[in-house]
């Protein structure tokens, strides 16, 4: 930072004292949505929420949660836990998924990485496998991205490649996959000129092969185990075009649905299957359809089907998929490095910080809330505390989960005196929502609820202020939708379950008796997100938040 004069010293607010107990709950996977049966908070009796979102009008509202306002690529991207807490410490919007792919990509850091030379490490004497979406599609991963992995990995000592290929026609036009198929082809055949063995491998259309996601069907990812690992597929062609092409002629078959193939070499043998020593990459970006085969290849315990050979493989994704479950270990591309946190300021400047969850999301509410950054700023100042959660059950069997607990951690920090800012993620929403179980779900928001009732009454006690938020949407919505936002259905009637996050808006209220008087959200920041969080945070312990952080989502009316 240096010469330029920077200083981590925060400008007082004109209006707002210093010196409050703030209350900084974050309630996990809760959205804001219609009122229906599968809107389990809705259903839930959730007085406390409630009472917030009925009180004074101007100290409630809702920010985005997912999108470009997480910084993801584009408006059809749910949120997640990694990117909101991100967003909420941070106090800006950082790219991450494929803006992060591209930047490590063009700049070459990601030839530097830890992910990239683990996999390297096969390349002398095992095969370097590449599997992904093929198109140029943006939303899971785009051809350009995997033709300058293939150009750097060549020019880094990887001698024979092969590529798995999943056909797309869901994100790009139907019949596209062709197209890309004979671009990849090219590629392919310009490095075996450069003496690189090089093929495409095997292949399958995404909605039938490998890309399924949150468990629906493993036979999906099955079908590609069996033709990427073992080199095992109804169909086999010599050459992959003719393979596109000739199965696209069967009826009812699209890019979408292209069932399973294998490329083979004159005697009929694979060219490509997955052995011991070989190094594998997933090279999506996005997660959401990449985490069971990540699974599959990663974990030595595995029972959704049987794989017949777990080879011994290097497995890397392009990014990790899932911060919860630290899935995959490895990956190429880091998360995004973020600088100069609300969390960091606010201690240098004397805030004394209390930060609690339990082990699922304890991460969320302290590295991940830091800009990926572990342990303390400062240790003098600051408190961490995780409640371990319950492990050997699916969170529907305990619904409560540790609410109860992270409460009373948090009611006890606040009543001690000793911090000036007390946080907590209070995760049943989310775990339990992912669970798909709607009575469960309901359980768990009426326990979020009380949670929080449990916070606001400690804060109640010292003359301190709340702020209540979410990190994106789940349990509002549990139920799969068709375009016009009618449930959908499944063969037998039933109604199909939705177990991941949404698009949905979270809410955000603020409150409490040492609340300034005068203090109410801004009507001219109608798009904010959650990056506005931290500088609303700030102004509440009485600092100007940088000139570079999103806007505050507060102002102080003359009374």
């Amino acid at each position: 930072m240096g010469s330029s004069g920077f200083s981590w010293k925060l400008k007082d607010h004109p209006k707002l004292p210093k010196g409050k107990t703030i209350a900084m709950v974050v309630l996990d996977g809760w959205g804001e949505a219609k009122a229906n049966q599968y809107n389990c908070i809705h259903v839930a009796e959730t007085p406390t929420m409630d009472s917030l979102k009925n009180g004074a009008p101007d100290k409630w509202r809702l920010v985005k949660a997912h999108g470009k306002a997480v910084g993801l690529p584009t408006d059809d991207d749910m949120g997640n836990s990694e990117v909101g807490h991100n967003a909420l410490g941070a106090g800006r919007i950082y790219a991450q998924g494929a803006k992060l792919v591209d930047s490590a990509l063009e700049t070459g850091k990601i030839y530097d990485g830890e992910g990239f030379n683990y996999i390297k490490e096969s390349f002398e004497t095992g095969t370097l496998h590449l599997i992904g979406l093929l198109s140029d599609g943006g939303v899971h991963s785009r051809l350009d991205q995997l033709q300058l992995l293939l150009k750097g990995a060549s020019e880094r000592g990887a001698k024979r490649i092969r590529v798995h290929v999943l056909t797309d026609g869901r994100d790009v036009l139907d019949g596209s996959s062709i197209g890309f198929v004979e671009t990849l082809e090219n590629d392919c055949a310009k490095l075996r000129e450069k003496g690189v063995d090089c093929q495409i491998a095997s292949g399958g259309g995404r909605m039938y092969v490998t890309m399924d996601r949150y468990e629906n069907d493993w036979e999906v990812v099955k079908r590609g185990w069996d033709a990427q690992v073992l080199g095992e597929a109804p169909h086999k062609f010599k050459c992959p075009v003719e393979a596109v092409k000739k199965l696209r002629e069967i009826p009812n078959t699209n890019d979408q649905y292209l069932p399973p193939f294998v490329i083979v070499d004159e005697s009929g043998k694979a060219v490509g299957p997955i052995v011991d020593g070989d190094a594998v990459v997933t090279f999506n970006f996005r997660a959401d359809r990449m985490t069971m085969l990540a699974k599959a290849l990663e974990y030595e315990d595995f029972d959704k089907f049987d794989r017949v050979r777990f080879p011994k493989i290097r497995y890397a994704g392009m990014l990790q998929y899932d911060g919860e479950l630290k899935l995959p270990s490895r990956y190429l591309v880091s998360p995004p490095e973020i600088e100069r946190t609300s969390g960091e300021y606010l201690v240098y400047n004397g805030v004394r910080t209390f930060a609690c969850s339990e082990t699922v999301k304890f991460g969320h509410v302290t590295f991940f809330w830091n800009g990926n950054r572990s342990g303390y700023f400062n240790p003098q100042m600051e408190e961490y505390v995780e409640i371990p959660s319950d492990s050997g059950i699916t969170f529907n069997v305990q619904p409560k989960m540790k609410a109860v607990e992270i409460a009373e951690k948090a009611r006890d920090a606040i009543l001690s005196g000793k911090f000036d800012q007390v946080r907590v993620n209070l995760p049943n929403g989310d775990m339990v929502g992912h669970t798909g179980d709607i009575e469960a779900t309901v359980v768990a928001c009426k326990a979020a609820d009380e949670a929080v009732k449990m916070i606001l009454d400690a804060i109640e006690q010292v003359g301190g202020i709340y702020v209540v938020t979410a990190d994106h949407g789940n349990a509002e919505d549990m139920v799969k939708r068709n375009k016009k936002g009618d449930p959908l259905l499944d063969k037998n009637g039933k109604i199909q379950i939705l177990t991941s996050h949404t698009l949905e808006p979270v809410p955000i209220a603020i409150g409490g008796p040492g609340l300034a008087p005068g203090v109410r959200f801004r009507k001219d920041v109608p798009d904010g997100g959650l990056a506005n969080v931290a500088a609303t945070v700030m102004n509440l312990h009485g600092f100007e938040a940088p000139a570079d952080y999103e806007p505050t989502l507060i102002e102080v009316a003359d009374n």
